[in-house]
């Protein structure tokens, strides 16, 4: 059975990997792989009973993240549906690449944490699209965005799911991540764009031309606002709400999408169903990335099998082993995560350690959010801020690879290096 698993869930991973070239997308394997991992261990457990108990255990873990994802989707599908993000996008202007390009990275890196990495490179290259006019530029613009958005996603437990899934599970709780690992995020960006800014030098924005016919705005200022505000405070009140009731963040992320709901209805009750169809959340449900929700249940749920049958637990005695230190470890996991999606990884890792041998906020814990959160922009392939740019900018995988890859791989290593020593001063 061991090996069995061992090989399909192996097999699932390099499907997942290798999404592009097989033309098989990464959700449809995460699910057959949960099929088979959960059928062969049905199967040769012969305890009907207890793989049904773990199987509610594991579905119960897994539909608390699912529900956190689409609960946080949809809340930002309606403050952009209202154009909310135009009161932050708007207010960007400079006349120098460099200067621009360290607006666009602060912008990016403290959005991504109160949002989530992949909306804010969506939303941020959409600006860009706006600002600057020749492609070669956008490029380079999209590959730091990229960056910056892994690195904000990674010091708070909503700006990525990865350590969304850590803060869920109780190996991380909010003030101390953020304290832990914000000058290591911050550090993370920095390096990459201080060589960015001695590149360009004082090269000029080009911008594109102006439309005559520029697109009216389909919702008032007031509604704009008010409507990004109140998404925004949603969010970042998750993490008190949790404190506060003790309740799990799934609940405050539904109660605060019931309160957008409503004050969405209220909004525009007396406009005609043609003029608010656009704006309800109703219509935001709808525009979520399901795709990326149903590849979340088939890998966690996929991963939970090596938990249940004790390989996780195997495979951490024999890596302590033959690394021994914790930090090249979590490291390697890190540089990994640039190769293959970083979801599975955390969720191999939650397995692998128990809270237990290592308690809530330990330095296993936290770096390990920062090494899979930030460790997968070295490749465009290794985080979904990275695929969404792919797509939106039509990046190629070897021009990431020649112009990006080197410098998320310093900034990765500049702030690892200090995470560990501000764990050694402060521990």
């Amino acid at each position: 059975m061991i090996a069995a698993i061992s090989v399909i869930f192996v097999l699932s991973y390099l499907a997942i990997a290798l999404e592009h070239p097989l033309k098989i997308s990464k959700s449809a394997s995460a699910l057959m792989g949960a099929g088979w991992l959960w059928t062969i261990y049905a199967l040769a457990s012969g305890d009907v009973n207890q793989v049904n108990a773990d199987l509610d255990r594991s579905l119960m873990g897994t539909a608390q993240i699912v529900f956190f994802l689409m609960g946080a989707m949809t809340i930002v599908e309606v403050v952009d549906a209202h154009e909310g993000f135009l009161a932050i996008t708007s207010r960007i202007k400079t006349t120098r690449l460099s200067t621009l390009m360290w607006m666009i990275g602060f912008v990016s890196f403290f959005l991504s944490s109160i949002l989530d990495n992949l909306t804010t490179t969506i939303v941020m290259i959409s600006l860009v699209k706006k600002l600057l006019d020749k492609r070669d530029d956008r490029l380079f613009f999209a590959g730091i965005i990229v960056i910056a958005a892994n690195a904000g996603g990674a010091w708070t437990p909503i700006g990525d799911v990865t350590t969304t899934m850590l803060w869920i599970g109780g190996q991380i709780t909010t003030l101390a991540i953020m304290k832990g690992l914000f000058l290591a995020s911050l550090t993370n960006l920095l390096v990459p764009l201080a060589v960015t800014s001695f590149v360009l030098g004082a090269r000029p924005v080009v911008p594109p031309p102006r439309r005559q016919d520029a697109d009216t705005l389909h919702s008032t200022a007031f509604e704009r606002n008010l409507m990004l505000f109140l998404g925004l405070a949603i969010l970042v009140g998750v993490p008190v709400f949790k404190t506060v009731t003790h309740l799990p963040p799934f609940m405050g992320i539904l109660f605060g999408l019931g309160m957008l709901w409503m004050v969405g209805d209220l909004l525009h009750l007396k406009k005609e169903e043609s003029q608010k169809q656009h704006l309800t959340l109703v219509r935001a449900l709808t525009r979520i990335d399901m795709s990326s929700i149903v590849f979340f249940i088939g890998i966690l749920m996929a991963v939970a099998v090596l938990e249940h049958t004790h390989i996780l637990t195997a495979l951490a005695k024999s890596l302590d082993e033959l690394v021994g230190r914790q930090e090249i470890i979590v490291m390697v996991i890190g540089l990994a995560s640039a190769v293959v999606d970083n979801v599975p990884l955390v969720a191999a890792s939650m397995g692998m350690y128990t809270l237990a041998q290592y308690p809530t906020d330990s330095f296993l814990w936290e770096f390990v959010a920062y090494c899979a959160g930030t460790g997968g922009s070295i490749l465009i392939i290794g985080s979904a801020a990275g695929v969404a740019a792919m797509g939106l900018e039509k990046i190629d995988f070897i021009w990431y690879m020649r112009k990006i890859s080197g410098l998320a791989l310093i900034g990765y290593f500049a702030g690892a290096a200090v995470y560990i020593v501000q764990n050694q001063l402060l521990h």
